[in-house]
Protein backbone atom coordinates (compact mmCIF):
# COMPACT_ATOMS: atom_id res chain seq x y z
CA UNK A 1 0.00 0.00 0.00
CA UNK A 2 2.77 2.04 0.65
CA UNK A 3 4.39 1.82 -2.65
CA UNK A 4 1.33 2.07 -4.10
CA UNK A 5 0.83 5.93 -2.63
CA UNK A 6 4.59 6.49 -2.95
CA UNK A 7 4.33 5.54 -6.91
CA UNK A 8 1.06 7.97 -7.44
CA UNK A 9 2.59 10.62 -5.54
CA UNK A 10 5.58 10.33 -7.57
CA UNK A 11 3.30 10.02 -10.72
CA UNK A 12 1.10 13.20 -9.96
CA UNK A 13 4.95 15.01 -9.28
CA UNK A 14 6.32 14.10 -12.20
CA UNK A 15 3.08 15.45 -14.81
CA UNK A 16 2.93 18.81 -12.54
CA UNK A 17 6.33 19.18 -12.74
CA UNK A 18 6.53 18.76 -16.57
CA UNK A 19 3.59 20.86 -17.43
CA UNK A 20 5.04 23.47 -15.21
CA UNK A 21 8.66 22.96 -17.57
CA UNK A 22 6.18 22.86 -20.60
CA UNK A 23 4.79 25.80 -19.61
CA UNK A 24 8.11 27.69 -19.10
CA UNK A 25 9.71 26.81 -21.91
CA UNK A 26 7.11 28.17 -23.94
CA UNK A 27 7.05 31.22 -21.77
CA UNK A 28 10.74 31.57 -22.93
CA UNK A 29 9.78 31.21 -26.29
CA UNK A 30 7.38 33.95 -26.63
CA UNK A 31 9.49 35.99 -24.98
CA UNK A 32 12.28 34.67 -27.60
CA UNK A 33 10.08 36.00 -30.18
CA UNK A 34 8.67 39.11 -28.93
CA UNK A 35 12.21 40.15 -28.23
CA UNK A 36 14.11 39.24 -31.59
CA UNK A 37 10.88 41.06 -33.39
CA UNK A 38 11.73 44.12 -31.19
CA UNK A 39 15.55 44.01 -31.52
CA UNK A 40 17.03 46.85 -33.52
CA UNK A 41 19.17 45.26 -36.17
CA UNK A 42 23.10 46.12 -36.79
CA UNK A 43 24.08 46.33 -40.28
CA UNK A 44 28.14 45.01 -41.27
CA UNK A 45 29.38 46.20 -44.25
CA UNK A 46 29.56 45.04 -47.44
CA UNK A 47 26.09 43.35 -46.76
CA UNK A 48 23.25 42.13 -49.21
CA UNK A 49 19.41 42.31 -48.94
CA UNK A 50 18.31 39.17 -49.19
CA UNK A 51 14.65 38.69 -50.59
CA UNK A 52 13.35 34.91 -50.79
CA UNK A 53 10.10 34.74 -52.01
CA UNK A 54 8.23 31.75 -50.83
CA UNK A 55 4.44 31.79 -50.20
CA UNK A 56 1.67 34.49 -49.99
CA UNK A 57 1.52 38.06 -50.29
CA UNK A 58 -1.10 40.37 -48.24
CA UNK A 59 -1.01 43.94 -47.62
CA UNK A 60 -0.12 44.17 -44.49
CA UNK A 61 2.14 42.51 -42.24
CA UNK A 62 0.84 41.02 -39.27
CA UNK A 63 2.16 38.25 -36.34
CA UNK A 64 0.33 34.98 -36.26
CA UNK A 65 0.86 33.13 -33.28
CA UNK A 66 -0.21 29.45 -34.58
CA UNK A 67 2.58 30.29 -37.63
CA UNK A 68 5.19 30.86 -34.52
CA UNK A 69 4.35 28.00 -32.49
CA UNK A 70 3.40 25.28 -35.21
CA UNK A 71 6.03 26.28 -38.14
CA UNK A 72 4.88 27.22 -41.73
CA UNK A 73 6.69 26.07 -44.93
CA UNK A 74 4.48 28.58 -46.84
CA UNK A 75 5.48 32.06 -45.62
CA UNK A 76 3.49 35.07 -45.45
CA UNK A 77 4.50 38.49 -46.53
CA UNK A 78 3.50 41.93 -45.68
CA UNK A 79 3.66 44.26 -48.87
CA UNK A 80 4.44 46.96 -46.73
CA UNK A 81 7.29 45.00 -45.44
CA UNK A 82 9.26 44.11 -48.38
CA UNK A 83 8.46 48.34 -49.30
CA UNK A 84 10.19 49.08 -46.30
CA UNK A 85 12.99 47.13 -46.79
CA UNK A 86 13.77 47.78 -50.20
CA UNK A 87 13.85 51.54 -49.45
CA UNK A 88 15.96 50.58 -46.01
CA UNK A 89 18.19 48.79 -48.54
CA UNK A 90 18.65 51.94 -51.01
CA UNK A 91 19.14 54.15 -47.63
CA UNK A 92 21.80 52.13 -45.82
CA UNK A 93 25.36 52.46 -47.32
CA UNK A 94 26.77 49.02 -46.17
CA UNK A 95 24.09 47.29 -48.11
CA UNK A 96 25.85 46.89 -51.72
CA UNK A 97 22.76 44.78 -53.37
CA UNK A 98 19.70 42.94 -53.21
CA UNK A 99 19.64 39.05 -54.00
CA UNK A 100 16.16 38.29 -55.12
CA UNK A 101 14.99 34.58 -54.80
CA UNK A 102 11.89 34.28 -56.79
CA UNK A 103 10.52 30.75 -55.97
CA UNK A 104 6.62 31.15 -55.65
CA UNK A 105 4.60 34.39 -54.78
CA UNK A 106 0.91 34.01 -54.06
CA UNK A 107 -0.61 37.89 -55.20
CA UNK A 108 -1.87 39.74 -58.35
CA UNK A 109 0.07 41.71 -60.66
CA UNK A 110 -0.24 45.70 -59.04
CA UNK A 111 1.09 44.43 -56.30
CA UNK A 112 4.12 42.77 -57.56
CA UNK A 113 4.29 46.19 -59.96
CA UNK A 114 4.53 48.19 -57.05
CA UNK A 115 7.42 45.95 -55.35
CA UNK A 116 8.89 45.86 -59.15
CA UNK A 117 8.72 49.89 -58.98
CA UNK A 118 10.29 50.28 -55.72
CA UNK A 119 13.38 47.68 -57.07
CA UNK A 120 13.73 50.20 -59.67
CA UNK A 121 13.53 52.89 -57.37
CA UNK A 122 16.32 50.96 -55.48
CA UNK A 123 18.57 50.60 -58.90
CA UNK A 124 18.99 55.00 -58.81
CA UNK A 125 21.71 54.50 -55.91
CA UNK A 126 23.67 52.37 -58.31
CA UNK A 127 23.77 49.15 -56.18
CA UNK A 128 23.19 45.75 -57.70
CA UNK A 129 20.26 43.61 -58.17
CA UNK A 130 20.61 39.90 -58.38
CA UNK A 131 17.58 37.77 -59.11
CA UNK A 132 17.71 33.59 -59.57
CA UNK A 133 15.21 31.04 -59.46
CA UNK A 134 14.98 26.89 -60.31
CA UNK A 135 11.82 28.02 -62.20
CA UNK A 136 10.17 31.48 -62.68
CA UNK A 137 6.67 31.66 -62.67
CA UNK A 138 5.17 34.10 -64.69
CA UNK A 139 4.60 36.96 -62.22
CA UNK A 140 8.48 36.34 -60.19
CA UNK A 141 9.77 36.80 -63.58
CA UNK A 142 7.91 39.98 -64.48
CA UNK A 143 9.02 41.06 -61.00
CA UNK A 144 13.02 39.88 -61.16
CA UNK A 145 13.16 41.21 -65.29
CA UNK A 146 14.42 44.22 -63.34
CA UNK A 147 17.09 43.12 -61.87
CA UNK A 148 21.12 43.64 -63.60
CA UNK A 149 21.70 39.83 -63.38
CA UNK A 150 18.51 37.08 -64.19
CA UNK A 151 19.85 33.56 -63.37
CA UNK A 152 18.29 30.30 -63.92
CA UNK A 153 18.89 26.68 -62.82
CA UNK A 154 20.34 24.51 -65.73
CA UNK A 155 17.96 22.57 -65.70
CA UNK A 156 15.14 24.71 -64.73
CA UNK A 157 12.57 27.13 -66.73
CA UNK A 158 10.32 30.22 -66.64
CA UNK A 159 6.19 30.22 -67.13
CA UNK A 160 6.47 32.54 -69.44
CA UNK A 161 2.76 31.70 -71.54
CA UNK A 162 0.99 34.74 -71.39
CA UNK A 163 -2.50 35.34 -68.94
CA UNK A 164 -5.49 33.52 -69.25
CA UNK A 165 -8.73 34.16 -66.94
CA UNK A 166 -10.53 30.60 -65.89
CA UNK A 167 -13.50 30.87 -63.22
CA UNK A 168 -15.29 28.42 -61.84
CA UNK A 169 -19.15 27.81 -62.12
CA UNK A 170 -21.04 25.95 -59.42
CA UNK A 171 -24.35 25.61 -61.56
CA UNK A 172 -24.28 21.73 -62.22
CA UNK A 173 -23.11 20.84 -58.74
CA UNK A 174 -25.62 23.07 -56.79
CA UNK A 175 -28.18 21.65 -59.06
CA UNK A 176 -27.53 17.89 -58.25
CA UNK A 177 -27.46 19.04 -54.91
CA UNK A 178 -30.91 20.72 -55.42
CA UNK A 179 -30.32 24.36 -54.55
CA UNK A 180 -31.29 27.21 -57.13
CA UNK A 181 -29.69 30.28 -56.48
CA UNK A 182 -32.51 32.90 -57.02
CA UNK A 183 -30.49 36.02 -58.25
CA UNK A 184 -31.36 39.83 -58.10
CA UNK A 185 -29.15 41.97 -59.70
CA UNK A 186 -28.35 45.59 -61.82
CA UNK A 187 -25.46 45.91 -64.01
CA UNK A 188 -25.22 44.15 -67.30
CA UNK A 189 -21.23 43.12 -66.34
CA UNK A 190 -21.84 42.07 -62.77
CA UNK A 191 -21.02 38.52 -63.03
CA UNK A 192 -20.17 37.89 -59.23
CA UNK A 193 -23.70 35.97 -59.16
CA UNK A 194 -22.77 33.92 -63.07
CA UNK A 195 -20.47 30.83 -61.24
CA UNK A 196 -23.91 30.35 -59.44
CA UNK A 197 -26.51 30.31 -62.32
CA UNK A 198 -24.60 29.53 -65.07
CA UNK A 199 -21.92 27.19 -66.63
CA UNK A 200 -19.98 29.56 -69.11
CA UNK A 201 -19.32 33.27 -69.23
CA UNK A 202 -21.69 35.55 -70.61
CA UNK A 203 -20.99 37.62 -73.77
CA UNK A 204 -21.11 40.42 -71.48
CA UNK A 205 -18.59 39.00 -68.90
CA UNK A 206 -16.20 37.76 -71.95
CA UNK A 207 -16.39 41.17 -73.15
CA UNK A 208 -14.70 42.57 -69.94
CA UNK A 209 -12.58 39.71 -68.94
CA UNK A 210 -11.09 39.82 -72.00
CA UNK A 211 -10.49 43.45 -72.30
CA UNK A 212 -8.65 43.53 -68.73
CA UNK A 213 -6.64 40.44 -69.01
CA UNK A 214 -5.22 42.19 -72.54
CA UNK A 215 -4.52 45.01 -70.32
CA UNK A 216 -2.62 43.37 -67.81
CA UNK A 217 -0.30 40.99 -70.29
CA UNK A 218 0.10 44.58 -72.62
CA UNK A 219 1.56 45.93 -69.19
CA UNK A 220 4.08 43.19 -68.56
CA UNK A 221 5.16 43.24 -72.21
CA UNK A 222 6.34 46.52 -71.74
CA UNK A 223 7.62 46.67 -68.70
CA UNK A 224 9.73 43.35 -69.70
CA UNK A 225 10.51 44.51 -72.59
CA UNK A 226 12.31 48.29 -71.54
CA UNK A 227 14.25 46.38 -68.95
CA UNK A 228 15.55 43.41 -71.08
CA UNK A 229 15.53 45.10 -74.27
CA UNK A 230 13.37 42.37 -75.80
CA UNK A 231 10.48 43.45 -78.25
CA UNK A 232 7.24 42.77 -77.51
CA UNK A 233 6.58 41.12 -80.58
CA UNK A 234 9.29 38.71 -79.73
CA UNK A 235 8.12 38.57 -76.09
CA UNK A 236 4.52 37.50 -77.37
CA UNK A 237 6.54 35.19 -79.92
CA UNK A 238 8.53 33.43 -76.64
CA UNK A 239 5.12 33.16 -74.64
CA UNK A 240 3.27 31.10 -78.16
CA UNK A 241 6.00 28.78 -78.00
CA UNK A 242 5.63 28.06 -74.32
CA UNK A 243 9.62 27.88 -73.97
CA UNK A 244 9.42 26.39 -70.23
CA UNK A 245 8.86 23.32 -72.18
CA UNK A 246 12.31 23.57 -74.50
CA UNK A 247 15.85 22.71 -72.94
CA UNK A 248 16.92 25.91 -70.66
CA UNK A 249 19.76 27.37 -73.18
CA UNK A 250 16.71 28.53 -75.28
CA UNK A 251 15.98 31.64 -72.46
CA UNK A 252 20.00 32.58 -73.29
CA UNK A 253 19.00 32.85 -76.46
CA UNK A 254 16.26 34.94 -76.57
CA UNK A 255 18.09 36.88 -73.86
CA UNK A 256 15.66 36.30 -71.10
CA UNK A 257 18.15 35.18 -68.75
CA UNK A 258 21.63 35.83 -68.45
CA UNK A 259 23.37 32.90 -67.26
CA UNK A 260 22.14 28.77 -66.01
CA UNK A 261 23.92 28.39 -62.71
CA UNK A 262 23.14 26.30 -59.98
CA UNK A 263 22.15 28.06 -56.86
CA UNK A 264 25.95 27.56 -55.27
CA UNK A 265 27.19 29.34 -58.32
CA UNK A 266 25.09 32.62 -57.13
CA UNK A 267 26.86 32.45 -54.05
CA UNK A 268 29.99 32.46 -55.83
CA UNK A 269 28.57 35.50 -58.11
CA UNK A 270 27.77 37.73 -55.27
CA UNK A 271 31.40 37.36 -53.82
CA UNK A 272 32.71 38.38 -56.73
CA UNK A 273 30.50 41.10 -56.24
CA UNK A 274 31.61 41.95 -53.09
CA UNK A 275 35.20 41.24 -53.77
CA UNK A 276 35.18 38.62 -51.25
CA UNK A 277 37.65 36.10 -50.24
CA UNK A 278 36.55 32.39 -51.32
CA UNK A 279 36.94 31.62 -47.80
CA UNK A 280 34.77 34.60 -47.12
CA UNK A 281 30.99 34.60 -45.60
CA UNK A 282 28.68 36.63 -47.49
CA UNK A 283 26.42 38.59 -45.10
CA UNK A 284 22.71 38.73 -45.90
CA UNK A 285 20.00 40.54 -43.98
CA UNK A 286 16.11 38.59 -44.16
CA UNK A 287 13.22 40.41 -45.09
CA UNK A 288 12.59 40.44 -41.07
CA UNK A 289 16.08 41.69 -40.38
CA UNK A 290 15.91 44.81 -43.10
CA UNK A 291 12.73 45.79 -40.87
CA UNK A 292 14.62 46.38 -38.01
CA UNK A 293 17.11 48.65 -39.52
CA UNK A 294 17.28 52.12 -37.63
CA UNK A 295 13.74 50.71 -35.83
CA UNK A 296 13.44 53.11 -33.55
CA UNK A 297 14.15 56.48 -35.68
CA UNK A 298 12.41 59.41 -33.52
CA UNK A 299 9.27 61.07 -35.11
CA UNK A 300 9.76 64.72 -36.82
CA UNK A 301 9.13 67.18 -34.26
CA UNK A 302 6.59 69.27 -36.28
CA UNK A 303 4.06 67.54 -34.78
CA UNK A 304 2.56 67.60 -38.41
CA UNK A 305 0.82 63.53 -39.10
CA UNK A 306 0.49 61.92 -42.64
CA UNK A 307 -1.91 58.90 -41.85
CA UNK A 308 -1.93 55.71 -43.59
CA UNK A 309 -4.95 54.10 -43.24
CA UNK A 310 -5.20 50.26 -44.77
CA UNK A 311 -8.48 49.09 -45.50
CA UNK A 312 -8.59 45.40 -47.05
CA UNK A 313 -10.17 42.87 -47.71
CA UNK A 314 -14.56 41.91 -47.80
CA UNK A 315 -16.51 44.96 -46.54
CA UNK A 316 -18.28 43.57 -43.46
CA UNK A 317 -17.02 39.79 -43.76
CA UNK A 318 -19.00 36.99 -42.49
CA UNK A 319 -15.60 36.66 -40.42
CA UNK A 320 -15.67 39.28 -37.79
CA UNK A 321 -12.09 39.67 -37.08
CA UNK A 322 -10.75 39.57 -40.84
CA UNK A 323 -11.06 42.35 -43.57
CA UNK A 324 -12.95 45.80 -43.40
CA UNK A 325 -15.27 45.91 -40.77
CA UNK A 326 -17.21 48.90 -41.11
CA UNK A 327 -17.77 49.96 -37.87
CA UNK A 328 -14.30 49.23 -36.57
CA UNK A 329 -13.32 51.85 -39.82
CA UNK A 330 -15.86 54.31 -39.21
CA UNK A 331 -14.61 54.65 -35.57
CA UNK A 332 -10.94 54.93 -36.67
CA UNK A 333 -11.54 57.51 -39.16
CA UNK A 334 -13.49 59.31 -36.71
CA UNK A 335 -10.67 59.65 -34.43
CA UNK A 336 -8.42 60.69 -37.52
CA UNK A 337 -10.67 63.41 -38.43
CA UNK A 338 -10.98 64.64 -34.87
CA UNK A 339 -7.29 64.49 -34.84
CA UNK A 340 -5.50 67.95 -34.88
CA UNK A 341 -2.21 66.70 -35.65
CA UNK A 342 -3.52 64.53 -38.82
CA UNK A 343 -3.10 66.52 -41.36
CA UNK A 344 -3.99 64.43 -44.29
CA UNK A 345 -4.74 60.74 -44.47
CA UNK A 346 -4.43 58.88 -47.21
CA UNK A 347 -6.36 55.78 -47.24
CA UNK A 348 -4.65 52.20 -48.72
CA UNK A 349 -7.89 50.49 -49.97
CA UNK A 350 -7.42 46.48 -51.40
CA UNK A 351 -10.97 45.32 -51.97
CA UNK A 352 -13.10 43.43 -54.09
CA UNK A 353 -16.01 45.03 -52.11
CA UNK A 354 -18.59 42.85 -50.33
CA UNK A 355 -21.80 44.59 -48.08
CA UNK A 356 -23.54 47.70 -49.77
CA UNK A 357 -24.91 48.74 -46.37
CA UNK A 358 -21.26 48.78 -44.86
CA UNK A 359 -19.89 50.36 -48.20
CA UNK A 360 -22.35 53.24 -47.83
CA UNK A 361 -21.51 53.78 -44.07
CA UNK A 362 -17.67 53.91 -44.74
CA UNK A 363 -18.69 56.43 -47.31
CA UNK A 364 -20.19 58.50 -45.41
CA UNK A 365 -17.29 58.40 -42.85
CA UNK A 366 -14.92 59.10 -45.37
CA UNK A 367 -16.76 62.30 -46.67
CA UNK A 368 -17.24 63.96 -43.19
CA UNK A 369 -13.12 63.22 -43.18
CA UNK A 370 -12.91 65.12 -46.59
CA UNK A 371 -14.58 68.27 -45.18
CA UNK A 372 -11.67 68.63 -42.97
CA UNK A 373 -8.73 67.43 -44.21
CA UNK A 374 -7.27 66.23 -47.54
CA UNK A 375 -8.49 62.49 -48.25
CA UNK A 376 -6.31 60.01 -50.83
CA UNK A 377 -7.09 56.75 -51.63
CA UNK A 378 -4.45 54.69 -52.95
CA UNK A 379 -5.63 51.14 -55.11
CA UNK A 380 -3.89 47.94 -54.37
CA UNK A 381 -4.91 44.95 -56.52
CA UNK A 382 -8.15 45.29 -55.95
CA UNK A 383 -10.60 48.16 -55.36
CA UNK A 384 -13.81 47.52 -56.88
CA UNK A 385 -17.59 47.62 -56.21
CA UNK A 386 -17.41 48.23 -52.74
CA UNK A 387 -14.44 49.12 -52.72
CA UNK A 388 -14.42 51.45 -55.07
CA UNK A 389 -17.63 52.87 -53.26
CA UNK A 390 -15.37 53.56 -49.82
CA UNK A 391 -12.89 55.12 -52.42
CA UNK A 392 -15.21 57.26 -54.76
CA UNK A 393 -15.55 60.50 -52.06
CA UNK A 394 -11.92 61.09 -51.88
CA UNK A 395 -9.97 64.40 -52.98
CA UNK A 396 -8.05 61.97 -55.35
CA UNK A 397 -7.47 58.40 -56.07
CA UNK A 398 -3.90 56.65 -57.22
CA UNK A 399 -4.02 53.49 -58.80
CA UNK A 400 -1.53 50.60 -59.98
CA UNK A 401 -2.10 50.47 -63.94
CA UNK A 402 -2.86 46.15 -63.49
CA UNK A 403 -5.28 47.54 -60.34
CA UNK A 404 -8.60 46.09 -61.23
CA UNK A 405 -10.83 48.76 -59.95
CA UNK A 406 -14.67 49.95 -61.23
CA UNK A 407 -17.59 46.89 -60.64
CA UNK A 408 -19.85 49.51 -60.20
CA UNK A 409 -23.33 47.55 -59.38
CA UNK A 410 -25.14 45.65 -56.61
CA UNK A 411 -26.45 41.93 -56.28
CA UNK A 412 -28.43 39.69 -53.80
CA UNK A 413 -28.47 36.15 -53.59
CA UNK A 414 -30.74 33.71 -52.05
CA UNK A 415 -30.57 30.08 -52.17
CA UNK A 416 -33.88 27.93 -53.05
CA UNK A 417 -33.17 24.37 -51.57
CA UNK A 418 -36.73 23.18 -51.89
CA UNK A 419 -35.00 20.39 -54.31
CA UNK A 420 -32.60 19.40 -51.37
CA UNK A 421 -35.09 19.19 -48.86
CA UNK A 422 -37.74 17.05 -51.11
CA UNK A 423 -33.90 14.54 -51.96
CA UNK A 424 -33.83 14.12 -48.08
CA UNK A 425 -37.35 13.88 -46.98
CA UNK A 426 -37.76 17.67 -45.22
CA UNK A 427 -41.44 18.86 -44.95
CA UNK A 428 -42.31 22.39 -44.11
CA UNK A 429 -45.57 23.64 -42.87
CA UNK A 430 -46.19 27.49 -42.09
CA UNK A 431 -48.54 29.74 -40.03
CA UNK A 432 -47.94 33.31 -40.50
CA UNK A 433 -49.47 37.00 -40.25
CA UNK A 434 -49.11 39.03 -43.11
CA UNK A 435 -48.00 38.48 -46.60
CA UNK A 436 -44.61 38.62 -46.50
CA UNK A 437 -43.68 37.39 -43.14
CA UNK A 438 -41.90 33.85 -44.19
CA UNK A 439 -40.30 35.71 -47.03
CA UNK A 440 -37.16 33.60 -47.17
CA UNK A 441 -38.75 29.98 -45.81
CA UNK A 442 -37.24 26.71 -46.05
CA UNK A 443 -38.92 24.74 -48.53
CA UNK A 444 -39.48 26.80 -51.38
CA UNK A 445 -38.71 29.38 -53.52
CA UNK A 446 -39.98 33.01 -54.04
CA UNK A 447 -42.82 33.88 -55.39
CA UNK A 448 -43.16 36.85 -57.94
CA UNK A 449 -44.70 39.50 -55.78
CA UNK A 450 -41.26 38.65 -53.29
CA UNK A 451 -39.54 39.18 -56.57
CA UNK A 452 -40.42 41.87 -57.36
CA UNK A 453 -40.07 43.77 -53.78
CA UNK A 454 -36.44 42.46 -53.63
CA UNK A 455 -35.38 43.85 -57.34
CA UNK A 456 -36.93 47.03 -56.13
CA UNK A 457 -34.16 47.16 -53.21
CA UNK A 458 -31.39 46.24 -55.37
CA UNK A 459 -32.34 48.75 -58.08
CA UNK A 460 -32.42 51.33 -55.01
CA UNK A 461 -28.91 50.43 -54.20
CA UNK A 462 -27.75 50.79 -57.21
CA UNK A 463 -29.24 54.41 -57.84
CA UNK A 464 -27.69 55.34 -54.68
CA UNK A 465 -24.15 53.24 -55.79
CA UNK A 466 -23.90 55.66 -58.89
CA UNK A 467 -24.91 58.86 -57.24
CA UNK A 468 -22.13 58.63 -54.86
CA UNK A 469 -19.66 57.81 -57.60
CA UNK A 470 -21.59 60.90 -59.89
CA UNK A 471 -20.98 63.05 -57.09
CA UNK A 472 -17.61 62.06 -55.72
CA UNK A 473 -15.95 62.28 -59.35
CA UNK A 474 -17.44 65.57 -59.96
CA UNK A 475 -19.23 63.66 -63.14
CA UNK A 476 -22.96 63.35 -64.23
CA UNK A 477 -24.95 60.47 -63.58
CA UNK A 478 -25.71 60.07 -66.36
CA UNK A 479 -22.04 59.73 -67.51
CA UNK A 480 -21.16 57.49 -64.76
CA UNK A 481 -23.91 54.92 -65.64
CA UNK A 482 -22.17 54.35 -69.21
CA UNK A 483 -18.92 53.28 -67.53
CA UNK A 484 -20.92 51.36 -64.51
CA UNK A 485 -23.49 48.02 -64.93
CA UNK A 486 -21.11 46.29 -62.68
CA UNK A 487 -17.86 46.62 -65.43
CA UNK A 488 -14.71 45.77 -64.18
CA UNK A 489 -11.29 48.34 -65.48
CA UNK A 490 -8.05 48.08 -65.17
CA UNK A 491 -6.20 51.43 -63.53
CA UNK A 492 -4.81 52.36 -66.80
CA UNK A 493 -8.50 52.14 -68.47
CA UNK A 494 -10.00 53.87 -65.33
CA UNK A 495 -7.68 56.73 -65.32
CA UNK A 496 -8.31 57.26 -69.15
CA UNK A 497 -12.77 57.03 -67.81
CA UNK A 498 -11.95 59.24 -64.86
CA UNK A 499 -12.42 56.97 -62.07
CA UNK A 500 -9.33 57.15 -61.26
CA UNK A 501 -6.60 60.55 -61.07
CA UNK A 502 -3.29 59.16 -61.14
CA UNK A 503 -1.07 56.27 -62.00
CA UNK A 504 0.95 54.98 -58.93
CA UNK A 505 1.71 53.11 -55.49
CA UNK A 506 1.52 54.22 -52.52
CA UNK A 507 4.37 56.34 -52.21
CA UNK A 508 2.68 58.86 -54.88
CA UNK A 509 -0.49 58.61 -53.14
CA UNK A 510 1.68 59.86 -49.65
CA UNK A 511 3.18 63.04 -51.84
CA UNK A 512 -0.26 63.90 -53.22
CA UNK A 513 -1.47 63.81 -49.71
CA UNK A 514 1.22 65.96 -48.44
CA UNK A 515 1.46 68.79 -51.41
CA UNK A 516 -2.79 69.14 -50.89
CA UNK A 517 -2.04 69.55 -46.75
CA UNK A 518 0.66 72.25 -47.65
CA UNK A 519 3.15 70.96 -45.15
CA UNK A 520 7.01 70.16 -45.82
CA UNK A 521 7.82 68.45 -42.42
CA UNK A 522 5.98 65.09 -41.49
CA UNK A 523 5.56 62.11 -39.59
CA UNK A 524 3.56 58.95 -41.19
CA UNK A 525 2.07 56.85 -38.91
CA UNK A 526 0.20 53.44 -39.71
CA UNK A 527 -3.15 53.08 -38.64
CA UNK A 528 -4.49 50.63 -37.38
CA UNK A 529 -2.17 50.14 -34.86
CA UNK A 530 -0.96 46.36 -35.28
CA UNK A 531 -1.53 43.97 -32.56
CA UNK A 532 1.27 43.16 -30.59
CA UNK A 533 2.24 39.39 -30.19
CA UNK A 534 0.66 39.19 -26.95
CA UNK A 535 -2.82 40.84 -28.21
CA UNK A 536 -2.66 39.00 -31.42
CA UNK A 537 -2.17 35.47 -29.44
CA UNK A 538 -5.72 36.31 -27.46
CA UNK A 539 -7.47 37.12 -30.22
CA UNK A 540 -6.95 34.87 -33.25
CA UNK A 541 -9.02 31.93 -33.41
CA UNK A 542 -7.57 28.63 -34.16
CA UNK A 543 -10.33 28.53 -36.75
CA UNK A 544 -8.88 31.52 -38.79
CA UNK A 545 -5.87 29.96 -38.97
CA UNK A 546 -7.51 26.74 -40.81
CA UNK A 547 -9.61 28.58 -42.71
CA UNK A 548 -6.24 30.34 -44.33
CA UNK A 549 -4.65 26.60 -44.28
CA UNK A 550 -7.70 25.51 -46.34
CA UNK A 551 -7.59 28.46 -48.83
CA UNK A 552 -4.14 28.22 -49.35
CA UNK A 553 -4.93 24.03 -50.45
CA UNK A 554 -7.55 24.53 -52.53
CA UNK A 555 -7.15 28.13 -53.57
CA UNK A 556 -9.85 29.34 -56.07
CA UNK A 557 -12.08 26.25 -54.89
CA UNK A 558 -12.32 27.21 -51.56
CA UNK A 559 -13.67 31.04 -52.39
CA UNK A 560 -16.94 29.90 -53.35
CA UNK A 561 -17.95 26.96 -51.66
CA UNK A 562 -16.88 29.33 -48.29
CA UNK A 563 -19.31 32.46 -49.69
CA UNK A 564 -22.38 29.82 -49.90
CA UNK A 565 -21.72 28.15 -46.91
CA UNK A 566 -21.54 30.96 -45.11
CA UNK A 567 -24.24 32.95 -46.95
CA UNK A 568 -26.45 33.32 -44.07
CA UNK A 569 -23.77 35.46 -42.43
CA UNK A 570 -23.38 37.83 -44.64
CA UNK A 571 -25.60 41.35 -46.02
CA UNK A 572 -28.13 40.28 -48.71
CA UNK A 573 -27.40 43.32 -50.92
CA UNK A 574 -23.48 42.61 -52.27
CA UNK A 575 -21.44 45.69 -53.72
CA UNK A 576 -18.43 43.04 -54.70
CA UNK A 577 -16.61 41.95 -57.74
CA UNK A 578 -16.55 38.50 -58.87
CA UNK A 579 -15.34 36.06 -56.56
CA UNK A 580 -13.17 34.49 -58.35
CA UNK A 581 -11.13 36.24 -61.28
CA UNK A 582 -8.80 33.26 -61.64
CA UNK A 583 -6.38 35.95 -63.79
CA UNK A 584 -2.87 33.95 -64.12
Amino acid sequence: MNDFLKFTLATITGIVLSVFLFFLIGVISIFGIVASSETETPVKSNSIMFLDLNGNLIERSEDNPFTQFFGDDFNTYGLDDILTAIKKAKETDEIKGIYLQASFLNTSFASLEEIRNALLDFKESGKFIVAYADNYTQGLYYLSSVADKIMLNPQGSIDWKGLASQPIFYKDLLQKLGIEMQIFKVGTYKSAVEPFISTEMSPANREQVTAFVNSIWNKLLSDVSSSREIPTDSLNAYADRMLMYHPAKEFIDCKMVDTLVYKDGVRNYLKQLLQLEDDDNVRTLNLSEMVNIKKNVPKDKSGNIVAVYYAYGDIDNMNDNEGIVSKKVIKDLRKLREDDNVKAVVIRVNSPGGSAFGSEQIWNEVRLLKEKKPVIVSMGDYAASGGYYISCAADSIVAQPTTLTGSIGIFGMMPNVKGLTDKIGLNFDIVKTNKFSDLGALGRGLNSDEQALIQMSINNGYKLFVTRCANGRNMSIEDIEKIAEGRVWTGEKAKEIGLVDELGGLDRAIEIAVNKAGIENYTIITHPAKEDFFSSLMNKKTSDYINSKLENCFGDYYKGFSFIKNLEKTDFMQARMPFDLNVK
